[in-house]
């Protein structure tokens, strides 16, 4: 199988030649502004650890470009947020600088965008402290941001695959930490503009990713996304299920994608490449050959050498002949 034939099969239920392999690294920050640098980056990384298919970056367009955000005080100021045009600047430089990659990448694997839910766009525009207030102070007004956001990424998906040549959405949820909200302050609060937007995508293509995104300490409420469907999972195996049978059982058969911590000084930073082939082989024997993609919680740091991504991926061919 090549790489598109092998991830196809996972999505589809079906045994591959071997289990595919995923990891990513967001791209530097001194790349953002230069669409060639950060097209190179990504496929560097491609080409430097042979991966079996991109989860591709969003650098640079993570917070929300409403200028009702910038130096916002009331809650009550969230009402006047309108969704963006279809040609906003943001959303057209998002798609055509995606293009550029997936072009570039030249049908060599699939390709998966970022896309982080409604509240987070709004969260990585203001930040955590501001929004805890606005949505404790008028749960109603941030209820309509974040509807009102969905909206706008709707015509952001439209570009990314009907244009961009994306093959899915990586939807990165958040927010559920313990910590945060009560589970019925979640389901009123943040559901009803990210399960919106959940279902648009599921419209636009049949291979999306569900990201359980735990990169904090703090443990999320899974229950909240309990019925959050999609064809693969990549999930929190160091902060929210360890046990592969159990988060299988959980999502309800969905195909698994995980394995190793993604924080620094862990086995991936700091083990050798025997221990990190011994791991390779033992998350192998843990994932099964069908339903599973051996890869990490998160994104990996880029202090990681890249050749260390390469280990994993050769111990894994060496491991399923």
């Amino acid at each position: 199988m090549n790489k598109k034939e092998r991830v196809k099969a996972v999505f589809l239920g079906q045994e591959p030649d071997r289990v595919p392999v995923c990891m990513w690294q967001h791209v530097p920050e001194e790349f953002w502004d230069d669409d060639d640098a950060f097209v190179k980056c990504q496929t560097d990384f491609l080409k430097a650890t042979d991966v079996d298919f991109m989860k591709l970056s969003g650098d640079k367009f993570f917070g929300w470009p409403d200028p009702i955000l910038d130096n916002i005080q009331s809650a009550d100021e969230l009402w006047q947020m309108k969704p963006l045009a279809p040609d906003h600047p943001w959303l057209r430089s998002f798609i055509e600088r995606t293009k550029k990659v997936v072009d570039a990448i030249n049908g060599e694997c699939y390709t998966f965008m970022l896309i982080y839910v409604p509240l987070s766009y709004l969260r990585l525009q203001v930040g955590y402290p501001m929004m805890m207030k606005l949505i404790r102070e008028n749960p109603e007004a941030m209820k309509h941001a974040t509807d009102v956001i969905a909206e706008s990424v709707k015509y952001l998906i439209d570009g990314l695959i009907d244009e961009a040549g994306v093959d899915g959405c990586f939807y990165s949820v958040q927010n559920a930490e313990w910590c945060r909200f009560t589970e019925e302050e979640y389901l009123d609060w943040v559901r009803p503009a990210e399960k919106k937007l959940l279902d648009y995508m599921n419209t636009k293509s049949d291979m999306n990713i569900i990201h359980f995104c735990a990169w904090e300490e703090e443990p999320n409420r899974l229950s909240v996304w309990k019925d959050y469907k999609a064809p693969v999972i990549s999930w929190s195996r160091y902060i929210d299920v360890y046990d592969m049978d159990l988060m299988r059982y959980w999502t309800g058969g969905a195909a698994l994608w995980g394995g190793f911590d993604n924080r620094p000084g862990t086995l991936l930073y700091e083990g050798t490449r025997e221990e990190i082939e011994a791991e390779v082989k033992s998350l192998l024997k843990q994932g099964g050959k069908t339903g599973y993609i051996l890869g990490s919680d998160c994104s990996i740091h880029n202090e990681l050498p890249v050749e260390r991504i390469a280990w994993v991926v050769e111990a894994v061919k060496k491991f399923s002949k």
